[in-house]
């Protein structure tokens, strides 16, 4: 048996099971049971400091 075909065969079991398995078990974890305050703050971290624009005469400073 060469090498491709040793490389195609273990392509085609294990690491597709393996990839698979990953997969499934990021999405379990990303929805786990009481994930979702952590997500929430994780998402809105960006705007916790946030004052909003600057206003200067008439003009929005960015």
């Amino acid at each position: 048996m060469d090498i491709y075909s040793f490389l195609r065969e273990l392509a085609d079991s294990w690491v597709l099971l393996s990839l698979v398995l990953f997969f499934l078990g990021t999405v379990v974890f990303a929805f786990r049971p009481g994930s979702g305050p952590l997500h929430r703050d994780a998402a809105e971290s960006i705007f916790r400091h946030e004052k909003g624009p600057q206003m200067t005469g008439e003009k929005e400073v960015e």
